[in-house]
Protein backbone atom coordinates (compact mmCIF):
# COMPACT_ATOMS: atom_id res chain seq x y z
CA UNK A 1 0.00 0.00 0.00
CA UNK A 2 2.67 2.29 0.40
CA UNK A 3 4.23 2.16 -2.32
CA UNK A 4 0.69 3.81 -4.06
CA UNK A 5 1.75 6.83 -2.26
CA UNK A 6 4.01 7.77 -5.59
CA UNK A 7 0.68 8.05 -6.98
CA UNK A 8 -0.73 11.87 -7.28
CA UNK A 9 -4.35 10.82 -6.91
CA UNK A 10 -3.34 8.59 -4.23
CA UNK A 11 -1.95 11.01 -1.99
CA UNK A 12 -4.90 13.73 -3.52
CA UNK A 13 -7.65 10.85 -1.92
CA UNK A 14 -5.70 11.28 1.64
CA UNK A 15 -6.00 14.65 1.44
CA UNK A 16 -9.56 14.63 1.04
CA UNK A 17 -9.86 11.97 3.57
CA UNK A 18 -8.44 14.32 6.22
CA UNK A 19 -10.36 17.73 4.64
CA UNK A 20 -13.58 15.29 4.33
CA UNK A 21 -13.78 13.65 8.09
CA UNK A 22 -13.05 17.57 9.34
CA UNK A 23 -16.04 18.54 8.16
CA UNK A 24 -18.01 15.41 8.56
CA UNK A 25 -17.47 15.52 12.43
CA UNK A 26 -18.16 18.97 13.29
CA UNK A 27 -21.24 19.21 10.81
CA UNK A 28 -22.54 15.63 11.27
CA UNK A 29 -23.20 16.30 15.35
CA UNK A 30 -25.03 19.15 14.54
CA UNK A 31 -27.26 16.79 12.57
CA UNK A 32 -27.83 14.02 14.61
CA UNK A 33 -28.58 16.18 17.86
CA UNK A 34 -30.84 18.33 15.93
CA UNK A 35 -32.45 15.51 14.25
CA UNK A 36 -32.44 16.75 10.84
CA UNK A 37 -31.20 13.76 8.77
CA UNK A 38 -34.07 13.76 6.57
CA UNK A 39 -33.64 17.45 6.13
CA UNK A 40 -30.09 16.52 5.27
CA UNK A 41 -30.67 13.65 3.06
CA UNK A 42 -32.84 15.80 0.64
CA UNK A 43 -30.46 18.88 0.01
CA UNK A 44 -27.66 15.86 -0.49
CA UNK A 45 -30.12 14.73 -3.31
CA UNK A 46 -31.13 18.06 -4.50
CA UNK A 47 -27.49 19.08 -5.23
CA UNK A 48 -27.35 17.15 -8.06
CA UNK A 49 -29.28 19.20 -10.11
CA UNK A 50 -26.49 21.34 -9.44
CA UNK A 51 -23.94 19.16 -10.54
CA UNK A 52 -26.49 18.97 -13.94
CA UNK A 53 -26.71 22.68 -14.04
CA UNK A 54 -22.81 22.53 -14.23
CA UNK A 55 -22.47 20.39 -17.17
CA UNK A 56 -24.98 21.98 -18.75
CA UNK A 57 -23.04 25.17 -17.99
CA UNK A 58 -19.68 24.25 -18.94
CA UNK A 59 -18.85 24.51 -15.26
CA UNK A 60 -16.94 22.97 -12.76
CA UNK A 61 -20.11 21.06 -10.92
CA UNK A 62 -19.16 21.46 -7.62
CA UNK A 63 -18.66 25.15 -7.94
CA UNK A 64 -23.12 24.95 -9.48
CA UNK A 65 -23.47 22.33 -6.22
CA UNK A 66 -22.18 24.70 -3.78
CA UNK A 67 -24.71 27.49 -5.30
CA UNK A 68 -27.82 24.90 -5.91
CA UNK A 69 -27.62 23.28 -2.76
CA UNK A 70 -26.83 26.31 -0.41
CA UNK A 71 -30.36 27.56 -2.19
CA UNK A 72 -31.83 24.81 -1.62
CA UNK A 73 -30.75 24.68 2.32
CA UNK A 74 -32.44 28.60 2.25
CA UNK A 75 -35.70 27.44 0.39
CA UNK A 76 -35.79 24.56 3.20
CA UNK A 77 -35.00 26.73 6.03
CA UNK A 78 -37.71 29.65 5.20
CA UNK A 79 -40.47 27.74 3.50
CA UNK A 80 -41.72 26.22 6.64
CA UNK A 81 -41.61 29.38 8.23
CA UNK A 82 -42.78 32.21 5.93
CA UNK A 83 -45.13 29.86 3.45
CA UNK A 84 -46.53 27.55 6.62
CA UNK A 85 -45.87 24.39 4.62
CA UNK A 86 -44.83 21.21 6.08
CA UNK A 87 -40.93 20.77 6.70
CA UNK A 88 -40.96 17.11 5.48
CA UNK A 89 -43.20 17.81 2.57
CA UNK A 90 -40.72 20.93 1.04
CA UNK A 91 -38.01 18.55 2.19
CA UNK A 92 -39.59 15.49 -0.47
CA UNK A 93 -40.33 17.53 -2.98
CA UNK A 94 -36.76 19.51 -2.98
CA UNK A 95 -35.32 15.89 -3.54
CA UNK A 96 -37.38 14.95 -5.86
CA UNK A 97 -37.00 18.17 -8.02
CA UNK A 98 -33.46 18.57 -7.68
CA UNK A 99 -32.63 15.41 -8.79
CA UNK A 100 -35.37 15.60 -11.58
CA UNK A 101 -33.23 19.07 -12.55
CA UNK A 102 -30.05 16.81 -12.50
CA UNK A 103 -31.14 14.39 -14.95
CA UNK A 104 -33.09 17.16 -17.64
CA UNK A 105 -29.88 19.50 -17.36
CA UNK A 106 -27.60 16.04 -18.04
CA UNK A 107 -29.80 15.14 -20.68
CA UNK A 108 -29.80 18.65 -22.76
CA UNK A 109 -26.05 18.99 -22.30
CA UNK A 110 -24.49 17.87 -25.79
CA UNK A 111 -21.36 14.92 -25.69
CA UNK A 112 -20.91 12.43 -23.44
CA UNK A 113 -21.08 12.93 -19.33
CA UNK A 114 -17.82 11.45 -18.22
CA UNK A 115 -17.37 11.13 -14.52
CA UNK A 116 -21.31 11.24 -13.65
CA UNK A 117 -20.79 8.09 -11.59
CA UNK A 118 -18.42 9.46 -9.10
CA UNK A 119 -21.10 11.79 -8.10
CA UNK A 120 -23.59 9.85 -7.64
CA UNK A 121 -21.79 6.97 -5.73
CA UNK A 122 -17.97 8.63 -5.33
CA UNK A 123 -15.11 7.67 -6.36
CA UNK A 124 -12.37 9.31 -3.70
CA UNK A 125 -9.33 8.24 -6.22
CA UNK A 126 -10.88 10.78 -8.48
CA UNK A 127 -10.30 13.94 -6.22
CA UNK A 128 -8.07 16.55 -8.13
CA UNK A 129 -5.96 19.10 -6.74
CA UNK A 130 -8.78 21.60 -7.51
CA UNK A 131 -11.14 19.68 -5.53
CA UNK A 132 -8.55 19.74 -3.23
CA UNK A 133 -8.56 23.59 -2.90
CA UNK A 134 -12.51 24.07 -2.60
CA UNK A 135 -12.32 21.09 0.24
CA UNK A 136 -9.59 23.42 2.06
CA UNK A 137 -11.59 26.71 1.54
CA UNK A 138 -15.38 25.41 2.64
CA UNK A 139 -13.36 23.39 5.84
CA UNK A 140 -12.01 27.13 6.72
CA UNK A 141 -15.10 28.56 6.46
CA UNK A 142 -17.16 25.96 8.22
CA UNK A 143 -14.70 25.45 10.84
CA UNK A 144 -14.59 29.69 11.24
CA UNK A 145 -18.54 29.91 11.47
CA UNK A 146 -18.97 27.14 13.46
CA UNK A 147 -16.62 28.77 16.39
CA UNK A 148 -18.35 31.52 16.34
CA UNK A 149 -21.35 30.98 16.06
CA UNK A 150 -20.67 27.82 18.83
CA UNK A 151 -23.10 29.11 21.48
CA UNK A 152 -25.87 29.86 19.26
CA UNK A 153 -25.76 26.50 17.79
CA UNK A 154 -24.97 24.99 21.02
CA UNK A 155 -28.37 26.92 21.90
CA UNK A 156 -30.81 26.13 19.57
CA UNK A 157 -29.42 22.13 19.22
CA UNK A 158 -30.68 21.09 22.58
CA UNK A 159 -33.46 23.86 23.66
CA UNK A 160 -34.91 25.85 20.56
CA UNK A 161 -38.28 27.46 22.25
CA UNK A 162 -35.78 28.41 25.31
CA UNK A 163 -33.44 29.79 23.49
CA UNK A 164 -35.83 31.85 21.52
CA UNK A 165 -36.72 33.34 24.31
CA UNK A 166 -33.66 34.55 25.45
CA UNK A 167 -33.97 36.41 22.34
CA UNK A 168 -31.72 34.27 20.60
CA UNK A 169 -31.90 34.44 16.51
CA UNK A 170 -33.38 30.91 16.36
CA UNK A 171 -34.48 31.10 12.44
CA UNK A 172 -30.96 32.63 11.34
CA UNK A 173 -28.86 30.42 13.49
CA UNK A 174 -30.84 27.36 12.05
CA UNK A 175 -30.68 28.44 8.21
CA UNK A 176 -26.83 28.95 8.78
CA UNK A 177 -26.49 25.70 9.87
CA UNK A 178 -28.83 24.20 6.95
CA UNK A 179 -26.24 25.98 5.07
CA UNK A 180 -22.90 24.48 6.67
CA UNK A 181 -24.98 21.37 5.80
CA UNK A 182 -25.50 22.03 2.41
CA UNK A 183 -21.24 23.00 2.32
CA UNK A 184 -20.03 19.75 3.72
CA UNK A 185 -22.37 17.73 1.69
CA UNK A 186 -20.22 19.64 -1.15
CA UNK A 187 -17.63 18.51 0.31
CA UNK A 188 -18.69 14.90 0.67
CA UNK A 189 -19.81 14.65 -2.53
CA UNK A 190 -16.32 13.33 -4.06
CA UNK A 191 -15.98 11.12 -1.44
CA UNK A 192 -18.77 8.89 -1.33
CA UNK A 193 -21.31 10.26 -3.82
CA UNK A 194 -24.70 11.68 -3.41
CA UNK A 195 -26.60 8.56 -2.98
CA UNK A 196 -24.30 7.71 -0.01
CA UNK A 197 -23.30 10.90 1.45
CA UNK A 198 -25.75 10.95 4.52
CA UNK A 199 -24.55 8.10 5.58
CA UNK A 200 -20.81 9.30 6.41
CA UNK A 201 -22.60 12.18 7.81
CA UNK A 202 -24.76 10.66 10.69
CA UNK A 203 -22.70 7.36 11.09
CA UNK A 204 -19.61 8.55 12.90
CA UNK A 205 -21.61 11.03 14.94
CA UNK A 206 -23.96 8.94 16.02
CA UNK A 207 -21.44 6.26 17.05
CA UNK A 208 -19.57 9.26 18.92
CA UNK A 209 -23.16 10.14 20.60
CA UNK A 210 -23.54 6.46 21.93
CA UNK A 211 -19.63 7.26 24.28
CA UNK A 212 -20.42 11.15 25.13
CA UNK A 213 -22.88 13.81 25.26
CA UNK A 214 -20.41 16.58 25.40
CA UNK A 215 -20.67 18.03 21.97
CA UNK A 216 -17.05 19.04 21.43
CA UNK A 217 -16.03 15.60 22.47
CA UNK A 218 -19.07 14.32 20.22
CA UNK A 219 -16.96 16.38 17.15
CA UNK A 220 -13.59 15.46 17.75
CA UNK A 221 -14.80 11.40 17.90
CA UNK A 222 -16.95 12.15 14.61
CA UNK A 223 -14.05 13.27 13.06
CA UNK A 224 -11.68 10.62 14.21
CA UNK A 225 -14.01 8.06 13.29
CA UNK A 226 -14.74 9.40 9.64
CA UNK A 227 -11.16 9.55 8.76
CA UNK A 228 -10.78 5.91 9.58
CA UNK A 229 -13.94 4.51 7.99
CA UNK A 230 -12.71 6.66 5.05
CA UNK A 231 -8.79 5.51 5.14
CA UNK A 232 -9.71 2.06 5.82
CA UNK A 233 -12.50 1.77 3.46
CA UNK A 234 -10.11 3.25 0.72
CA UNK A 235 -7.44 0.50 1.57
CA UNK A 236 -10.04 -2.29 1.77
CA UNK A 237 -11.82 -0.81 -1.79
CA UNK A 238 -7.90 -1.45 -3.37
CA UNK A 239 -7.63 -4.92 -1.63
CA UNK A 240 -10.98 -6.38 -3.15
CA UNK A 241 -11.18 -4.06 -6.14
CA UNK A 242 -14.65 -2.81 -4.88
CA UNK A 243 -15.79 0.95 -5.52
CA UNK A 244 -14.53 3.05 -2.70
CA UNK A 245 -17.77 4.99 -1.81
CA UNK A 246 -20.13 1.73 -0.89
CA UNK A 247 -16.77 -0.16 0.68
CA UNK A 248 -16.24 3.30 2.99
CA UNK A 249 -20.16 3.19 3.88
CA UNK A 250 -20.43 -0.38 4.56
CA UNK A 251 -17.37 -1.12 7.33
CA UNK A 252 -19.05 2.69 8.51
CA UNK A 253 -22.39 0.88 8.70
CA UNK A 254 -20.57 -2.40 10.13
CA UNK A 255 -18.72 -0.82 13.02
CA UNK A 256 -22.33 1.28 14.30
CA UNK A 257 -24.37 -2.03 14.21
CA UNK A 258 -21.60 -4.16 15.58
CA UNK A 259 -21.30 -0.96 18.81
CA UNK A 260 -24.93 -1.12 18.76
CA UNK A 261 -25.30 -4.54 19.62
CA UNK A 262 -22.16 -4.76 21.75
CA UNK A 263 -23.13 -1.81 23.88
CA UNK A 264 -26.71 -3.19 24.84
CA UNK A 265 -25.45 -6.71 25.74
CA UNK A 266 -22.87 -4.67 28.01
Amino acid sequence: MLELLQYEFVRNAIYAAFLGSLACGIIGVYVVVNRIVFLSDGISHAAFGGVGLGYFLGLNPIYSAIAFSTAVAVCVGTSSKKLGAREDTVIGMIWALGMAVGILFIKLTPGYVPDLFSYLFGNILTVSSSDLLVMLILDIILVSVVMLLFKGFLAISFDREFAQTLGVPVNLLYNTLLILVALTVIMLIRVVGVILVMALLTIPAAISEIFTKRLIQMMAGATALSLLFTLLGLWLSYVTNLPSGATIVILAAAVFFSIIILYRRS
